[in-house]
């Protein structure tokens, strides 16, 4: 039996945070890979071994071209107790876990973080010297969501430190200029972008894109990653499309890439006109209606708190800004993914937005 892991309370907590920082930072030569992706005003360098979150980091992002400008970088330190030198996680102490003060907690020393007790897998993140740490118990010690989107919270915790955000929508766009589409699980948003894709629409991200609110509303593409449930997979054909595809991904989906079922390039950016709350209507033809903001904030603003750590309030702020400044629709989804392509395609070059 190994010694007893020490237990983190809220009372801790910094000392913790700062305590696996230095310890993954001091460590640097125990990596033996070293991952550098230029994303969109930043350059990521994640430390790590090889394995399965090194392979997820080598295809999951969408680099930005080599001879764009960058405006920053921040490093990651991926590292587990199999690594001399890193001790084991620590585990949550008797405290209830409440990820809002844990969240307040960390912010209040000037740091971010986050925890997953099934694993007690950590991560944290100083924004003032833009570098983070995330600590497992093994190598393959990480949530099952972590490959589709990997390092998205440290990613998260930087961006906002610009005043960007990862949003929770899909993209969908025609000579540069796009809607985003804003809902729950479920509701048509991932279907619609591949229904996009397939019949010659480009889109920067279906799960989480980069909102950038000066100037407009910009939306820039940050993984690359497409997923269908295997209703979806069947309805759009991508069995037959597809050369080959991965087993179900922890949700039951089919995790492929945008470059897998569209070849062109990918766009840098996309200048968003409208939002859209996607509603699949089971009627044959689509339709868009305006929506009220409330209605669009309720369908933009939870998932894309509830699923980032930290930054609540300054969520709400980002999205309550995003919302007003773009018309809003309600998007009834048809049954045919030409057709719903078709009415989104009409709808920008219309102008409308």
């Amino acid at each position: 039996m190994g010694a007893p892991r020490q237990q983190i309370t809220l009372e801790s907590l910094p000392d913790y945070a700062r305590h696996v920082l230095a310890v993954a930072e001091s460590r640097a030569a125990s990596y033996p890979l070293t991952s550098q992706i230029k994303l969109p005003r930043l350059e990521l360098t994640a430390h790590l071994g090889p394995g399965a979150l090194a392979d997820a980091i080598g295809n999951a992002f969408v680099p930005v071209r080599a001879d764009e400008a960058e405006a920053g970088a921040c490093g990651v330190f991926i590292t587990h107790a199999g690594i001399e030198g890193i001790p084991a996680p620590a585990t949550w102490g008797n405290q209830l876990y409440i990820p809002h003060a844990f969240a307040t907690r960390l912010a209040e020393a000037g740091l971010r973080g986050s925890y997953f007790h099934d694993l007690d897998f950590w991560q944290f993140y100083d924004p003032e010297r833009h570098v983070g740490a995330q600590l497992m118990m093994s190598a393959d010690g990480f949530p099952p969501w972590e490959p589709g989107a990997p390092l998205r919270a440290f990613l998260h915790w930087e961006y906002a430190a610009r005043g960007m955000r990862l949003t929770h929508a899909g993209t969908l766009g025609l000579n540069g200029k796009g809607i985003l589409l804003a809902g729950s699980g479920g509701a048509g948003k991932s279907g619609t972008v591949v229904a996009g894709l397939l019949n010659g629409l480009d889109s920067v991200g279906d799960d989480y894109v980069l909102i950038d609110l000066n100037d407009g509303v910009t939306a820039y593409p940050l993984f690359a990653t497409l997923k269908q449930d295997p209703r979806g997979f069947a309805r759009l054909g991508l069995k037959q499309r597809l050369k080959s595809y991965d087993p179900l991904n922890w949700q039951g989906k089919h995790q492929f890439r945008v470059d897998d079922i569209a070849a062109r390039p990918i766009p840098a950016s996309l200048d968003i006109a409208a939002l859209m709350v996607p509603h699949i209507s089971g009627n044959l033809e689509s339709s868009i209606v305006p929506v009220s903001r409330k209605d669009a904030m309720i369908a933009l603003a939870p998932s894309g708190i509830s699923q980032m750590p930290g930054e609540r309030e300054s969520g709400f702020r980002f999205f309550s800004q995003l919302t007003s400044l773009l018309p809003c629709y309600r998007l009834s989804l048809g049954t045919q993914p030409a057709e719903i392509a078709a009415t989104v395609s009409d709808f920008l070059a219309r102008g409308d937005a």
